[in-house]
């Protein structure tokens, strides 16, 4: 085991070298950063698409408000990350000048796909560069767009896929597998807040309370960001 790991040692090196069975291992210590790094939720509802985020609290003399987990691209577009959020904070912030620049330009607001694929573009190049490392974070993105609630997640490689519900971060596993159960299609904004409460108070049950949690949602009527208030938590976590 030990002569395998030294084997393997030199292919990590570098991120253009792949190792004799084909694996590019700095993306996949990347990989395994995100799920390290806080949960995040992301659920398409049949009244607008919600995201739920842990704010993973480590200091009580902390201001909450600092403590940013979901951040908004355009009026009608989010996002949150896990892994090393100073990484997401540089892909939103690309994702926000694109949001504006398709505004000024066509006098419209950007479509959920064509930022995803921005923000993915950017990590694959990181995959194939010597002297990069790729982003050690995967991001939930979420809108509305044509009436339409729409959820991607990205992971480190640059590969995206859209869904109906998702989680990424500790506790990812465990986190699917109450989604798979208990996630309906047809499910309300309350219903869906609810069940992503519900879900981060079972699997991280330490500590746990409304100050962790930060939670946004579009809905397909405003087609605008709103955060979900402390009080209303608050009450679901009773």
């Amino acid at each position: 085991m030990e002569a395998m790991q030294h084997q393997m040692m030199g292919y990590d090196r570098a991120i253009t070298m792949f190792s004799p069975d084909g694996r590019l291992l700095q993306v996949e210590y990347a990989k395994k950063t995100v799920k390290l790094g806080n949960t995040a939720i992301g659920m398409v509802c049949k009244d607008g698409v919600l995201l739920v985020a842990d704010k993973r609290v480590v200091d009580k003399l902390v201001v909450l408000n600092s403590i940013e987990k979901i951040f908004q691209i355009d009026d009608h577009l989010i996002a949150t990350a896990s892994g090393i959020i100073s990484d997401a904070r540089v892909l939103v912030e690309r994702a926000q000048l694109k949001a504006q620049q398709h505004k000024v330009t066509y006098d419209t607001s950007v479509d959920v796909l064509s930022v995803v694929k921005d923000i993915c573009n950017l990590k694959q190049v990181c995959t194939q560069s010597g002297g990069l490392r790729p982003f050690g974070v995967s991001l939930l993105v979420a809108g509305v767009e044509d009436d339409v609630p729409k959820l991607f997640e990205t992971d480190p490689t640059g590969i995206y896929n859209q869904y109906l519900a998702t989680a990424i971060g500790e506790g990812e596993v465990e986190m699917k597998k109450i989604l798979h159960k208990q996630y309906k299609d047809g499910m309300s904004l309350d219903d869906g807040l609810k069940l992503c409460v519900k879900a981060l108070k079972k699997i991280l049950d330490n500590d746990f309370g409304a100050r962790r949690i930060d939670a946004s949602f579009v809905s397909t009527k405003t087609k605008l960001m709103e955060k979900v208030p402390r009080d209303k938590i608050r009450q679901l976590l009773k």
